[in-house]
Parts: C-alpha cells; structure tokens; sequence
C-alpha cells in the first residue's frame, strides 16, 4: 500500500494541508469516498479531538463530526465546560470506509485497518506541525492506535491524563509539534468515541462517561 506522504506539502499551513489532502490517493479509501473530509476547527485550539474516519453524512458534506455523534460530541463538550470555539476536530482516516448493505444503498461503516491508519497517518503528523494544543484527546480506538500505536487499548487508559508525548511510546514523528518548544507541557486522554455512546446499551451512563472524561481535558487547561 501507498501512503499520504506523497501528498502532502512541506511546511504548509492548514488551510494548504486541506486544499491538498482533496488530491489524496495514498491507499484506496479514496475510491469509494465521496471526498476527502479533512479537519474544522482553529490552528489556535487548546483541544485537539482525534476521531476515527469521516462516517457516511460527513463524507457527503465534507466535514468532520456533523453527522448524530458529531451533534452528541458538540453536546458533550459544552457540557464538559470545555470552549467550543478552542476545540479543534479531525480523524486518523480522512476518507469513510463503508460497505454497502444488501442490494440498497446504504452504507454501513467500516473499522480502518492497521495499514489503513499508517498510511493516512502523515496527514495527522503534519496537522501536529501546525497545531499547538495543550490537550490532544483521541476519540476511541482508532484514534488511540493512530497516536499510541497498536498496542493502546482505551478501555486501559481512558480518563487518564497523561504527558505528551513522552507516554506515547515511540511515536517520534509527533515531535513535530513540539519542536519549538511551544506544546513541550501537551498532555494526551483517551476516551470514547461518540458513536460509541449511540451504540450502548445505556446510553445515558456511556454519555456520563465521556463527559467526564473530557471534564479531565477541561480541568488540565484550567490548571
């Protein structure tokens, strides 16, 4: 498999990152997406949230966490005390990964594989270039591989605030967001992803738990 390094410009900012990320064919996700679903959010954020891939209304409109767990997601950061206006969102996987169901055309969801993740990744590493967050939050499990690596598992580490990106283990290429010193007292948490929370059993105690687990984001930029 190829990978997005190809693709992606040195030394651009994010409005560049985006425009280039459109022309992205380094694997084959881009065949049955839509588009490209890059990222929202300020180069200025405190809070950089990492999810997994675009879902099916984000890939027809082009932007991340504006389908049902996106709303849920917005829900629970306003909850949380954390600004909206600080958070900056995107995924691991840039293009939606689906199968179709049956014979109709609805579009069922897909889990990125590992060399799906690491092909996509430079596109990740090079947002980390640009931003300098004080807390980087990775939304369930495939966010957590695409920062941490294969080993991660969130179920062990949610909820826990933890250095960036010295615990991450050997993730070097994140250096880059530290390189001028700059996001040196970065933190990393793990949580849930949203779409979690609408799969539960309950809902209203999964909800809990994602609320308090950015409430420790919430509470790391306060202090």
């Amino acid at each position: 498999m190829t990978s997005a390094a190809d693709f992606v410009p040195s030394g651009a900012g994010l409005d560049q990152l985006r425009n280039a990320a459109l022309g992205c064919r380094g694997c084959h996700l881009y065949e049955g997406a839509t588009q490209t679903v890059f990222s929202k959010g300020p180069p200025t954020a405190r809070v950089v949230l990492v999810g997994e891939q675009p879902g099916d209304v984000e890939d027809r409109r082009g932007e991340p966490f504006v389908g049902p767990a996106g709303k849920l997601l917005d829900r629970a950061i306003e909850e949380s005390g954390l600004d909206p206006a600080q958070t900056y969102t995107t995924n691991a996987v840039k293009h939606f990964k689906f199968r179709m169901a049956g014979t109709g055309k609805r579009r069922i969801h897909q889990t990125p594989d590992a060399a799906e993740i690491t092909a996509c990744r430079p596109w990740l590493v090079a947002e980390f270039g640009v931003l300098h967050p004080d807390v980087v939050v990775a939304l369930g499990a495939t966010a957590g591989k695409a920062l941490f690596g294969s080993a991660f598992r969130v179920t062990k580490s949610r909820g826990v605030l933890m250095p960036w990106p010295d615990s991450a283990g050997d993730r070097a290429a994140f250096e880059h967001a530290g390189e001028d010193g700059e996001n040196a007292s970065a933190y990393a948490l793990a949580t849930i992803h949203p779409s979690a929370v609408l799969r539960a059993d309950d809902r209203e105690a999964a909800y809990a738990g994602l609320v308090a687990d950015l409430r420790v984001a919430e509470r790391a930029l306060a202090g």
